[in-house]
C-alpha cells in the first residue's frame, strides 16, 4: 500500500515521519527502509533502520529512482515498510508526469507486500489527481 503525506515545506512531516519510522522498526514485522535527500534525519532514527541518503547516488530520473528501489527490494526480502522523505527533492520532473512511477510502486507495493510511506513538498490541492488516492 502507498501512503502520501502532503503539505508545504516546514509543516513538520519529516518529525512526523521519523517519529512513524521509528514506531514501525519497534513494532513492525520486517525491516525499515527510509530514503532522503540528505543525513539530516540520520540522528533521529532508531539504529534497526536503514538509512539511505539519495544525494550519495544519481537518482533525479525517475527511471532510475525506480531501478534503486527494485534494488533495495531485491538486496532484502524482509523489508516491511519504505519511507521516502520528499520525492520531489529526489527526482526532478513535473508532478503530473509521475503517474508511471506511482503506478509501478503500487506494483512493488502488492508484490513484495512492502509499505511504502511518501512525502511530498506541496499543499494538497496542487497535488495532481493520481496521487490524492494515496493521500493519508
Amino acid at each position: 500500500m502507498i501512503h502520501v503525506f502532503c503539505s508545504k515545506r516546514g509543516s513538520g512531516k519529516t518529525k512526523e515521519f521519523i517519529n512513524l519510522a521509528n514506531e514501525k522498526a519497534d513494532i513492525g514485522r520486517g525491516h525499515v527502509v527510509y530514503v532522503d535527500d540528505d543525513k539530516r534525519p540520520l540522528c533521529h532514527l532508531n539504529r534497526k533502520i536503514r538509512f539511505v541518503v539519495t544525494s550519495d547516488f544519481n537518482l533525479k530520473k525517475m527511471e532510475t529512482f525506480y531501478g534503486f528501489l527494485c534494488g533495495v527490494l531485491s538486496e532484502d526480502y524482509d523489508i516491511d515498510t519504505i519511507f521516502i522523505d520528499g520525492l520531489f527533492n529526489i527526482i526532478d520532473g513535473d508532478p503530473e508526469d509521475m503517474s508511471h512511477l506511482f503506478y509501478d510502486i503500487e506494483k512493488l507495493s502488492a508484490e513484495y507486500r512492502v509499505n511504502f510511506y511518501i512525502s511530498i513538498n506541496e499543499e494538497e490541492k496542487k497535488i495532481p489527481e493520481f496521487i490524492m488516492k494515496y493521500v493519508a
